[in-house]
C-alpha cells in the first residue's frame, strides 16, 4: 500500500517575463522551473498570462480602446504572434522542463486557437501530460482581446498530493465557477491574476476557506521599462506602438506590483504576500490541515444541500459550426 503524501513543496514565480517575447519568456521560465525545483519545489506556479506578458496597454494606456487605432492593432498582432499553441514548440519545451525538474508546472499564457486569443492555465505534468483552462469570463477591457473558455477546459490534476485546479482572476466571483471547482475536491487551487491586489488576496482567502484548500496566489511585478525592454526586444518594432506603450509612465513606473503568496485552508497566509520585488514564494504545505478543515467546512459534502440547490456543468466544446456527415 502506498503511504499518503503528507506535504508537498511549492514555488510561485514571482518574475516579470521578457514581455511580449515568447522564445525569451519561455527560456526564462524553464531556468526559474529549473531553479525552483532545485530549491525542493514539486509545485511550480506562474501568474496569469505571463508568457509573453498580461496586456497591461488596455487599462493604462490612454487610446488602446479606439476603434482602429493603428497602435493599439499593431500590439495586438504582436500578442497573436508570441501567443502559445498547444501543439507548439514552446508548449513541447516547457514539458520537457516539467519532466527534467520533476514538477507539476502551472503556467499562464495566451493561446491561441485558430484566430482567436485565450486567456489560459496551462497544467504540466511530471510526466510531460498537459491540460489547458481557458478563462471563462474576460473582464471589462480583457474582452478587446481575449475569447470566452467554455466547461470543457473546467479541469483539474490528479497527483500524489491531492487534486491540483486553479480558476483565473475574477473567475473567483463566479460564484458557480467556484461550486464547480470545489466539486473537484481540490488540496491545492492555483489562483492566478496579474497582481494580488488587496481584493484579489480577500477572493484568495475566501476560496481557501470555502474550499478547504491551500490556495496559491500568483502576481507578477513589472514596470513600464520591463515592457519596453522585452516589446525592443522583437525584432521590426513599430514606433506607433512603443509610443503607446511609453504613454503609461515613465520607465520605473510600476504597472504589476506583484503579491504573490500561499493560503492555509483556515485562509491564513503561510508566506507574507512578497510586493514591489522580484522572487521565488516557496512554502511547504502540511496537507493533514486540509483534513482537519473539512470539520468545519465541505461545501461539495456535509455543508452542501443538494436537497435544495444542484448544478449542472456543461463540459461539451462549444462550436458556432458544426459539420455533419448526411444521414
Amino acid at each position: 500500500m502506498t503511504e499518503k503524501v503528507k506535504e508537498v513543496n511549492v514555488a510561485i514565480i514571482q518574475e516579470p517575463p521578457v514581455f511580449l517575447n515568447l522564445g525569451a519568456s519561455v527560456e526564462k521560465a524553464c531556468t526559474l522551473t529549473r531553479k525552483a525545483a532545485g530549491n525542493g519545489a514539486r509545485v511550480v506556479v506562474f501568474p496569469e498570462t505571463w508568457l509573453p506578458g498580461y496586456p497591461v496597454w488596455i487599462d493604462s494606456a490612454p487610446e488602446a480602446a479606439l476603434w482602429g487605432h493603428d497602435a493599439a492593432k499593431g500590439l495586438f498582432r504582436r500578442l497573436v504572434e508570441n501567443a502559445l499553441t498547444l501543439q507548439g514548440e514552446e508548449t513541447a519545451a516547457l514539458a520537457r522542463a516539467a519532466v527534467e525538474s520533476k514538477v507539476h508546472m502551472v503556467m499562464g499564457a495566451h493561446e491561441l486557437v485558430g484566430n482567436t486569443l485565450y486567456n489560459t492555465m496551462l497544467f504540466i505534468s511530471p510526466g510531460g501530460v498537459y491540460s489547458a483552462h481557458r478563462k471563462l469570463t474576460p473582464t471589462y477591457t480583457e474582452r478587446l482581446l481575449w475569447g470566452m473558455g467554455d466547461g470543457s477546459t473546467l479541469v483539474s490534476v490528479d497527483a500524489p498530493f491531492g487534486v491540483l485546479g486553479g480558476l483565473i482572476c475574477w473567475e473567483h466571483w463566479l460564484p458557480l465557477a467556484r461550486a464547480a471547482m470545489h466539486a473537484r475536491k481540490e488540496t491545492v487551487h492555483v489562483a492566478q491574476w496579474p497582481w494580488v491586489r488587496d481584493l484579489h488576496l480577500v477572493a484568495s482567502r475566501h476560496y481557501a476557506f470555502e474550499g478547504q484548500c491551500f490556495v496559491l496566489a500568483a502576481g507578477t511585478v513589472l514596470t513600464v521599462g520591463d515592457v519596453l525592454e522585452g516589446y525592443d526586444s522583437l525584432p521590426g518594432a513599430m514606433q506607433e506602438c512603443r509610443e503607446m506603450l511609453s504613454s503609461m509612465g515613465n520607465p520605473e513606473e510600476p504597472l504589476q506590483r506583484g503579491g504573490s503568496t500561499v493560503i492555509a485552508p483556515d485562509s491564513i497566509c503561510l508566506v507574507e504576500p512578497l510586493y514591489d520585488a522580484v522572487g521565488t514564494v516557496h512554502a511547504t504545505l502540511d496537507l493533514g490541515l486540509v483534513t482537519e478543515g473539512h470539520l468545519l467546512m465541505d461545501s461539495d459534502g456535509h455543508y452542501s444541500r443538494p436537497d435544495v440547490f444542484t448544478l449542472t456543468v456543461n463540459t461539451a466544446p462549444l462550436r458556432g459550426v458544426r459539420f455533419e456527415p448526411r444521414q
